[in-house]
């Protein structure tokens, strides 16, 4: 297949170190001629098989539909690595090409007749072929696959789905590209040294070198878009007009008309999904969507969802009532205002555990924090985390470790890449350039090593400065690399059930998981020391922090829950005219308290609308929270939050199976149980015991 001689041997060919890309050989102009070339070998691979004369076997049809299309797989990899983590203007106008070329290509594969036959022939057949569980697992994939793609519909039908697709697929693509534009576009410059009034020292160094990156005259402040610069702004700043001012800002991303307008874009995906799901047999969208999840319907999740949200409403009106009357020490006496609540909740804070968050952000380097996930890593699955320098990535500050197990075998390659830019859209992820499998390759290989990568959005400090982060940003640094976990651990033959190859309502169960060691004290104690005295987080301080974990339970609780039932209102509420005025009608009848706005908006609601991975998905943290609670407290009924038995349970039935068994069998597996929700409102801090019953998970 001379086609393969067209695409530059850096995106497919990955020579560098440990089987690594060799990034520094990778051109934007590369993708274009690249994509081109990989879509037809991969056409021709996929004919290869639809079109062989000998009886479908799973070994000549679903094996072989496992490892074809590894040229595009690589070469999707790295662009889609590039479009969400250093993009530029000709990587998004590819994007906006590529992202519907990539749909006609996957609907042509569902359409392809002769390849469906034999999938079917071999799923009618499956009792007789002798599989064993995870290749039965396997199998089920692809015919779900091709049946949820529209393999069953007429040939008509099949061509206006694969339209909507397309043309849902530029959609996506154009959304997160509007939120980027608005988030690097705005920023509030500041100048005048009472424009700083409460900021302490850590954020104005963020806000110093947030201005030099915008080329902002010489000893400015920006506060940008960014959550590790505007959140800590509207906790600290004691000026309530300009937290007034970024707080708009912040919360109108996609909203503000013009080109960018994501209002337009969201009406048009909800009117093409919904049709989507018609014409697959389905009521709405998200009963599409949540057919092949742990939740099954969309009456299961609201029906968590609504209990937790009377909860969330009841702990977040008494938290609003304290803050009122902090207002009011201040000569404030209207009503509490979401620009108020952060700046009002951190002194409530100070004065009911006597600690604020900027006493604990010395503590949290980042450079240690990374060090505590490693060791966690280490303490539970014995795996060691080394740091191979002088590896040319991705960008320059992105590190590259080695991941070797107990024995020294390297066991997959993992990509750190911390600091936010204007390159890289907001928010943290987990993705991988390759999954682990160990199927035999056209190049002779014997299967591959997971190449894992964790995105993250933190303020990138000073010249000579460590990186501090808050107590969210060192959770999510766990949560991610609780993903990455979920990659590198993983040990399967068959890589479409590789890592997180999983329901949506299960892949949060390992990253949610994974954040409980961040606060078990013996980690806080070891990596919880001062940037410049070295010395260990005080008792006093730890103790406090300890205490405070359920503090604004109510708030962040009300953000998220309020997300995930707007979420599933929009897409099981048949044909949506205006999107704001659904969501203001949503908010009205759950009677969201006016001080709070939802974590994320529909025009900005990247989860939802930039792809579909987590359409109609958003409850899947909560689904999962509820999992990670029970399972966190299989750990402490041991009394030890490293129990070897519990950890080899844990790797062995959790992080290493992937998709390969049931999720329900693989958490049955390390519990014994299904979980019951009430770990989790406790964890939460909303804990009403007797009003929820394990049949709601």
């Amino acid at each position: 297949m001379t086609m393969a001689s067209q695409i530059n041997p850096a995106l497919v060919e990955w020579s560098g170190p440990n089987g690594l890309p060799r990034f520094e050989s990778v051109r934007d102009e590369d993708f274009g001629q690249a994509f081109d070339a990989a879509l037809k070998l991969h056409d021709a691979e996929i004919d290869s098989i639809a079109n062989n004369t000998e009886a479908a076997s799973f070994s000549n049809t679903i094996k072989a539909l496992e490892i074809v299309g590894d040229e595009l797989s690589r070469v999707s990899a790295l662009f889609w690595n590039r479009a969400g983590a250093h993009t530029n203007d000709a990587i998004q106008a590819l994007e906006r090409e590529i992202a519907p070329k990539m749909s006609r290509h996957y609907s042509r594969i569902a359409m392809n007749e002769g390849l469906f036959r034999r999938v079917d022939s071999l799923w009618e057949k499956r009792q007789e072929l002798g599989l064993t569980v995870e290749e039965m697992r396997v199998l089920e994939r692809h015919w779900k696959g091709f049946v949820r793609a529209g393999a069953k519909l007429s040939r008509e039908q099949q061509e206006r789905l694969a339209s909507i697709n397309e043309t849902l697929a530029g959609l996506g693509a154009q959304f997160g590209q509007n939120v980027l534009g608005d988030e690097k576009d705005w920023s509030l410059v500041l100048t005048d040294e009472q424009d700083l009034a409460g900021l302490p020292g850590l954020l104005k160094d963020a806000m110093s070198a947030a201005a030099r990156e915008r080329s902002a005259p010489e000893g400015a402040y920006a506060v940008t878009l960014s959550r590790s610069i505007i959140e800590p702004f509207l906790t600290f700043s004691s000026r309530r007009d300009l937290r007034e001012k970024a707080f708009h800002a912040w919360v109108k991303r996609g909203e503000n008309g013009g080109e960018r307008d994501n209002v337009a874009i969201v009406r048009q995906v909800l009117a093409l999904r919904l049709e989507k799901a018609k014409l697959l047999g389905y009521e709405n969208f998200a009963a599409y969507k949540l057919d092949d999840t742990m939740a099954k319907t969309p009456a299961n999740v609201n029906n968590l969802l609504m209990k937790v949200w009377a909860k969330a409403r009841s702990k977040a009106s008494e938290e609003e009532a304290s803050l009122q009357g902090l207002m009011a020490e201040d000569g404030i006496n209207g009503k509490v205002q979401p620009w108020d609540w952060r700046y009002y909740a951190e002194k409530l804070r100070e004065r009911m555990f006597d600690f604020s968050e900027s006493e604990l952000k010395p503590y949290l380097q980042l450079e240690k924090i990374i060090e505590a996930c490693f060791d966690v890593a280490h303490r539970l699955f014995g795996i060691t985390m080394t740091e191979a320098k002088g590896i040319t990535a991705y960008h320059p500050d992105v590190r590259v470790f080695e991941v070797r197990d107990a024995e020294g075998t390297l066991k997959a390659m993992f990509l750190g890449d911390y600091f936010a830019r204007s390159s890289k859209r907001s928010g943290a992820w987990m993705s991988s350039f390759q999954s682990q499998h160990k199927l035999p390759l056209k190049n002779g290989a014997e299967g591959e090593l997971p190449i894992i990568y964790n995105v993250c959005n933190f303020a990138k400090p000073a010249p000579g400065k460590p990186a501090l982060l808050s107590l969210d940003d060192a959770r999510t640094l766990f949560h991610e690399f609780g993903h990455g976990l979920h990659g590198m651990l993983s040990d399967v033959t068959y890589p479409s059930v590789s890592g997180t190859g999983v329901s949506r309502d299960f892949v949060e169960l390992p990253s949610q998981l994974y954040e409980h060691w961040l606060t078990v004290p013996e980690i806080l104690t070891r990596y919880a020391v001062h940037y410049e005295t070295g010395e260990p987080m005080p008792k006093a301080l730890l103790d406090k922090v300890l205490a405070a974990r359920t503090f604004n339970a109510g708030f962040n609780t009300v953000e998220f829950t309020s997300s995930a039932l707007v979420d599933m209102a929009l897409h099981t509420r048949g044909a949506v005219d205006d999107p704001m005025k659904v969501q203001a009608q949503i908010l009205s009848e759950i009677g969201m308290p006016s001080s709070i706005v939802m974590r994320h908006a529909t025009p900005h609601f990247q989860h939802v609308f930039s792809g579909d991975g987590y359409s109609a998905g958003y409850y899947s943290y909560m689904w999962s929270e509820v999992l990670d609670a029970d399972a966190f407290a299989a750990f402490e009924e041991t009394g030890n939050a490293f129990d070897p038995v519990m950890a080899r349970k844990l790797k062995n039935n959790i992080y290493s199976v992937g998709g390969s068994i049931d999720p329900e069998e693989a958490y049955k597996g390390f519990r014994g149980k299904l979980p019951d929700p009430e770990a989790m409102l406790k964890k939460k801090g909303l804990a009403m015991v007797g009003e929820l019953s394990g049949s709601d998970a």
